[in-house]
């Protein structure tokens, strides 16, 4: 181990060298350390904290060829850090940053199954984040700061970022690169056929984990990898979507925020709190080419094309519907149709009401408004009833 340009490094107790099993020496705290301003140490081997060194200011750095592990019974808090490890920083238990970190080369690891251990943003920024340099993991924020994660799940940087928060709070988040059908990591699976009637389909190929207690907004990223054209041709339809555990299915986040093409982009939810849903990714809602208008139906009773069928219907947020005859008269009027008319007129106007139309030809008018936007589209045609 080398410590170098010590100035400001005050050791109020001893500490001592081990050797680990893979023949390599561990700097092992028992006691109570604090580096001052301007103090700088390098670590070039396994960092085991059993003791307090959780007061620092000036620099800690983490330098070497092998992968380095950080561990022991009580976590680390430094001012200002250097990852410098091209085969990785492990943590076995959290680390804190104060000020700022610097992602040099090599990835910081921590374990996905055990969501209290992670790299802890103490209020603190941080630079150098790439697909090679990031949080293979879970980070943390405490504060009450709009704050980018910057995590990834092997050679893949996929940031999320978080609105600043009412009040200083924690939050924590991972990427899994990996099918939310098949986690590796969860017990229990999150379905993507399983959604919202508001929803058209549910992202495959990747998932976040955000927990947080406070409303925010969620920013969430898209790559190549994420196969956005297998959810929609147009990026505006996309929304944030979260697993309930207590509906069991994708339930959607909105949208408030939406850039970039099919390759590459970026979505902003509403405002929701992270803890009511156990992970988050992308889903798209039905655009106006997934809503098409059967011409033709024939309410005779023998089970077969009996009702006027709008296919996509069940996906809109919300719409309504009118009917007429050809003279104008209004024969049928419902809000969120369900594919139920059955040709029977529902006014006393130029039939009595509960008749079936006679043979002929009808019109509607159809709008659907998006909840979002507020923005009505409203379509208008014709229907042929036949018996």
């Amino acid at each position: 181990m080398n410590l170098y340009k010590n100035t400001g490094l005050i050791i109020i107790v001893t500490i001592c060298m081990v050797q680990s099993a893979m023949t390599q020496t561990a700097f092992h705290n028992f006691g109570d350390i604090q580096i001052h301003d301007e103090g700088q140490v390098g670590f070039h081997t396994h960092l085991i904290n059993d003791g307090v060194f959780d007061t620092n200011l000036g620099l800690v750095g983490f330098y070497g060829t092998m992968q380095l592990n950080v561990s022991g019974s009580s976590i680390a808090e430094f001012f200002n850090v250097e990852v410098d490890v091209p085969d990785g920083l492990n943590l076995e238990t959290s680390l804190g940053v104060y000020n700022h970190l610097d992602f040099i080369s090599g990835k910081v690891f921590t374990p996905r199954n055990n969501i209290d251990i992670a790299l802890e943003f103490l209020q603190a920024t941080y630079s150098g984040e790439t697909n090679n340099e990031h949080v293979d993991g879970y980070a943390m924020i405490f504060g009450n700061i709009d704050f980018s994660f910057p995590i990834g799940h092997n050679d893949k940087l996929r940031s999320l970022h978080i609105s600043e928060p009412a009040s200083i709070t924690t939050f924590k988040s991972a990427y899994f690169f990996e099918d939310p059908n098949a986690p590796t990591t969860f017990t229990t699976n999150f379905d993507t056929t399983s959604f919202s009637p508001i929803l058209s389909k549910v992202n495959d190929k990747e998932f976040w984990d955000l927990n947080g207690n406070q409303e925010v907004e969620v920013t969430l990223t898209w790559d190549t990898d994420s196969d956005i054209p297998n959810l929609t041709e147009d990026v505006n339809f996309l929304r944030v979507v979260g697993w309930s555990e207590t509906t069991l299915r994708w339930e959607n986040l909105g949208r408030s925020a939406v850039s970039g093409d099919s390759d590459s982009g970026s979505i902003t939810s509403l405002f929701f709190i992270p803890d009511d849903y156990i992970v988050l990714t992308i889903a798209s809602e039905p655009n106006e080419d997934e809503i098409t208008v059967n011409t033709g139906f024939s309410p005779n009773g023998d089970g077969s094309n009996d009702v006027f069928e709008i296919n996509g219907i069940d996906l809109t947020q919300e719409n309504s519907i009118e009917i007429y005859d050809r003279w104008g008269s209004l024969l049928y009027k419902r809000e969120n149709y369900d594919n139920s008319w059955g040709g029977l007129s529902e006014h006393n106007r130029t039939l009595a009401k509960g008749t079936l139309v006679p043979v002929g030809t009808y019109f509607y008018f159809l709008k659907v408004k998006d909840e979002l936007t507020n923005k009505v589209k409203t379509y208008k045609g014709w229907v042929y009833v036949n018996y």
